[in-house]
């Protein structure tokens, strides 16, 4: 059984997808357990009512950094409240953007240090998005891992070893997505043979970033398994090897979350 352990199945719904076939079709690849994923505070009821609807899709809770600015309110104990709620098993997506900055920088890092907060609280995981923010994004998580630990997770890698082994470091994981799979990723593949297998997830960040071969088309939890196959390669294991390896992984994150019996 493979994991999705992060897609956004409430932007397919919102582009008209039908989610029972999307959902059908994972399940037909083998992919068992989907994780979608909070951006939006203000639409956080869709991300919720998905995860309801279906026994083994479950949701975080979060702001992400491009919405910084919009929702620059949302407490650490907002966060904590909601994530009472049996189908909330992470805090986030949050973190640093610097490459789009849709939010001012220091908005981005109170919000981040405010997920960080409900992290430590609840101790769920911190679902972490960084892009061209590595320095800001190492210095918050050792300053605030100082105060308490928490657990987390690089969301669709595609940073530096500096940040990967920064990260492992307090204890996070390491997510790889379809990105993984592109000619084009040479650095981050040499960082991937690196990885000891105990530190890997896998994802699809969908609708966002097919993985090969199914590139250019829109994505779904359904192509984690070609991620996945492609991490196997590139650890030298079998397909079934890495399956295993990531979904005992995404469980031990996750502890909120309930292995399906199949």
């Amino acid at each position: 059984m493979l994991v999705d352990s992060h897609c956004h199945l409430d932007y397919l719904e919102r582009e008209g997808q039908n989610l029972d076939e999307i959902v059908a079709r994972a399940k037909r690849n083998g992919v068992g357990v989907m994780v979608t994923i909070g951006t939006k505070m203000r639409e956080f009821d869709k991300v919720l009512s998905i995860a309801e609807r279906y026994p083994d899709i479950y949701c975080t809770v979060g702001v992400h950094p491009h919405e910084a600015e919009e929702e620059p309110d949302i407490s650490a104990e907002q966060l904590v409240e909601i994530s009472k709620h049996p189908k909330v098993i992470g805090i986030g997506e949050t973190g640093l953007d610097y490459f789009y900055e849709h939010s001012p920088r220091d908005l981005q890092k109170a919000s981040f240090r405010r997920h960080i907060d409900a992290a430590r609280q609840t101790q769920l995981p911190l679902i972490v998005h960084t892009r061209d923010a590595e320095a800001d994004t190492i210095e918050i998580l050792q300053d605030e891992y100082a105060k308490g630990a928490f657990p987390g997770i690089i969301h669709c890698f595609t940073s530096s070893r500096e940040l990967a082994e920064k990260s492992i470091e307090i204890g996070f994981m390491i997510s790889l997505s379809g990105i993984v799979t592109f000619k084009s990723a040479k650095d981050i593949q040499e960082s991937v043979r690196s990885f000891k297998t105990s530190d890997i997830l896998v994802e699809t960040d969908a609708p966002f970033l097919a993985p090969v071969p199914n590139r250019g088309k829109q994505n779904e939890p359904s192509f984690v398994i070609h991620t996945a196959e492609k991490v196997a390669e590139l650890q030298g294991l079998s397909a079934l090897e890495i399956t295993n390896i990531t979904t005992d992984n995404f469980f031990k994150m996750f502890a909120k979350a309930k292995r399906p019996i199949v």
